[in-house]
């Protein structure tokens, strides 16, 4: 269905002439296959950013949750800790009342005698509730910088190296962490 016309003044071959409804059909056959290849490409390219958003929502929920249990977990344990403080302050001074009792009857008596052995049976109730917190009075035998304070130096052939010779204030700890250090005179 092509035509070729030759005009004989010009000796010229003009080009090919089209059937325009032909050519339309094609070209419009075509663009729906393109169009419809588009449309399908689009749909999947929707869905999976559908889907992009909803698995971006769900971990934006989850992690949500997760800061708000976290949150809770941190005032709780901020309220247990003080509660744990707050008890353990409580059993220590519970523990030393009895001492503060007998001081003060032994303050109302007027027999030394009986004030004497008052203040010796105080003194033992006071080391019974220090031992009972897991209190322990520090050894003074060797001199040890990690557990004495050395205030006095003594130059004495009898005695042995770093011994200590007396006591000024005893020491005292709560396993290996030092409460207060024992104040002691040193020899040699």
């Amino acid at each position: 269905m092509q035509e070729t016309k030759r005009t004989e003044q010009e000796g010229v071959c003009e080009e090919p002439t089209h059937n325009g409804s032909e050519v339309d059909a094609k070209t419009e056959k075509t663009d729906k296959k393109k169009q419809k290849k588009i449309d399908a490409e689009l749909a999947r390219l929707q869905k999976q950013l559908e889907a992009a958003l909803e698995a971006e929502r769900a971990c934006e929920d989850k992690y949500l949750r997760m800061m708000a249990e976290y949150d809770n977990f941190r005032k709780r344990s901020a309220k247990e800790k003080e509660g744990v403080y707050a008890d353990a302050y409580s059993d220590c001074i519970a523990s030393l009342l009895p001492v503060l009792d007998n001081l003060e009857r032994a303050s109302g008596s007027e027999n030394l005698e009986a004030v004497k052995k008052g203040l010796e049976l105080t003194a033992k109730a006071f080391s019974d509730a220090l031992e009972k917190m897991g209190v322990s009075e520090i050894e003074c035998k060797q001199f040890d910088p990690n557990l004495h304070n050395a205030v006095m130096h003594v130059e004495d052939e009898s005695l042995g190296e770093s011994e200590i010779v007396e006591v000024f204030q005893k020491g005292y700890c709560k396993g290996d962490k030092v409460i207060r250090y024992a104040m002691v005179k040193v020899a040699n």
